[in-house]
């Protein structure tokens, strides 16, 4: 059954992003996190696109997620480690778990060991065993292929982020681990994070986390849905829940399949952009759970069944929205065909 909205995906972007990432990785691999349904563009196309591109270390939050990735036989790390419900999954060995506390080290030391990732807190307080772990012995015996930390503030200039640098740095030598990594998408902009691998997410996908990375990563998504009903809404009349919007003169509108179930959210209201070829549009009123209204002002030729495209440039996008890049990507919803160029 065709879908009635689509999302446009650039998969060049998508593999100019990576290389362009990977260059500024310097001498460190260059790796890529494809959780979240690879942050809503459809995991499984993405990790294959990298990979063709020379992609070798891809990340994951759970099992489910990659296990579903496992037809590819690529690489896999699983971020938040390995619960006792994780083990037969783990076993199979179609991905490595990323350690994060004692107890998933002696569970996973329990069924025999293999190789693993281990994450180190070195200041974020989120997911990862201390120092002072390492430092007592937790990780003797393990064969740990990628020691690695996560940055709290990479996207800001602050001192925490030398400081968890350094913190980890004094790490070197220190386990069995074959290669450190530190850095996201913002921290490979920073100088000297890099280590052996960088772990880039949002830059990947069109998200700019820092001003440095602004004129280096393109755009991959784009929204398009079609066009409902095209009406007049008389001088006077209003547009939508809250009748937010009244119109000041007769106005020409579109309603159009799209809401806030599919991840375009009511931060767009009355705010947000689309575009009929190139005739700008804006959104009128509230944005509704499966419709939201847009003007056609200028664009006549604009009729029920045409398909416009909203702009969706992720720090632009954000900034009108409220949202963070990350949530308008990751929310993206399973309504939208995903349509690969």
């Amino acid at each position: 059954m065709p879908a009635p909205l689509r999302l446009r995906l650039d998969g060049d972007a998508l593999v100019r992003n990576w290389r362009t990432l990977d260059r500024l990785s310097g001498t460190a691999a260059c790796g890529a996190a494809v959780k979240a349904n690879g942050y809503g563009l459809g995991a499984t196309e993405v990790a294959r696109r990298l990979a063709d591109a020379g992609c070798r270390d891809f990340f994951v939050s759970n099992w489910q997620e990659a296990a579903d990735l496992a037809p590819l036989g690529l690489t896999v790390s699983v971020l938040h480690g390995v619960r006792g419900d994780d083990m037969p999954a783990a076993g199979a060995g179609f991905a490595r778990p990323v350690l994060n506390t004692a107890t998933q080290v002696a569970r996973w030391k329990a069924a025999g060991g293999g190789a693993c990732d281990v994450m180190v807190d070195t200041g974020m307080n989120r997911l990862g065993v201390s120092a002072d772990d390492i430092a007592r012995g937790l990780l003797q015996g393990l064969e740990i292929e990628t020691l690695m930390s996560h940055l709290a503030c990479a996207d800001e200039n602050v001192p925490m982020n030398a400081v968890q640098r350094d913190r980890f740095a004094a790490l070197a030598g220190t386990t069995s681990a074959r290669r450190l990594s530190l850095a996201n998408s913002a921290g490979i902009a920073l100088n000297g994070y890099a280590f052996d691998l960088t772990r880039p997410g949002l830059a990947l996908y069109g998200g700019v986390p820092r001003p440095d990375l602004t004129d280096a990563v393109r755009p991959v998504v784009t929204i398009e849905a079609q066009i409902l009903q095209r009406r007049r809404v008389r001088a006077g009349e209003t547009v939508g829940y809250n009748a937010t919007w009244t119109a000041t003169a007769d106005t020409d509108v579109a309603i159009v399949n799209l809401g806030y179930a599919d991840g375009y959210f009511r931060g767009f209201s009355g705010v947000g952009t689309a575009r009929a070829a190139d005739i700008p549009l804006g959104v009128l009123g509230r944005v509704s759970m499966d419709l939201v209204a847009v003007a056609l002002t200028g664009a006549t030729g604009v009729v029920e069944g045409d398909w416009i495209a909203f702009d969706f440039i992720l720090p632009d996008a954000a900034a009108v929205s409220g949202m963070s890049q990350y949530e308008l990507l990751t929310a993206l919803g399973a309504r939208f065909a995903r349509v690969w160029a």
